[in-house]
């Protein structure tokens, strides 16, 4: 403990750990694994709707979420915005965007990003892309580099 040199506090370093694991549950197991092997994963709600990500939980009516499905790695770009930066990926900077990307044949949309190899020209609603994967993955939502553009 150390008085600071005024002589009104006192500080001591402390440190907070969280010991536990959480599980994440059938439905975002399989869609984080399925991350890890390549391939991406919806489930089916009650209505019929799948989503992607996959959610344990309908998000419209809480109800619990059916059937897990598997989905073709390829979307299209709904909304975006763009970036000039990204220091520390494995984007160059100045060429990417972040985006809302409906995977066929799911409602709602995934939120990731989208590399146009730095010509935000390309980029509109409507884009066709797919994930660009890492080599090494791990089950994690960066195991998708980016999305890139589908060429035609």
């Amino acid at each position: 403990m150390t008085a600071d040199p005024a002589g009104a506090s006192l500080t001591a370093p402390y440190t907070i750990e969280f010991p536990y694991n959480r599980t994440v549950g059938e439905k975002i197991g399989t869609f984080l694994g399925g991350l890890r092997d390549g391939e991406l994963y919806g489930v089916r709600t009650a209505s019929g709707a799948v989503l992607c990500p996959a959610l344990e939980f309908d998000p419209a009516t809480a109800a619990p979420t059916g059937e897990l499905v598997r989905l073709e790695p390829v979307g299209t770009v709904r909304h975006w915005t763009w970036v000039p930066t990204r220091p520390g990926d494995e984007i160059a900077a100045g060429h990417y965007a972040w985006a809302l990307i409906a995977i066929d044949g799911t409602e709602g949309a995934l939120f990731h990003a989208v590399d146009t190899g730095g010509d935000p020209a390309r980029l509109a609603a409507g884009l066709r892309v797919k994930p660009r994967w890492r080599v090494e993955r791990v089950g994690s939502i960066r195991d998708i580099v980016c999305f890139e553009p589908v060429e035609s």
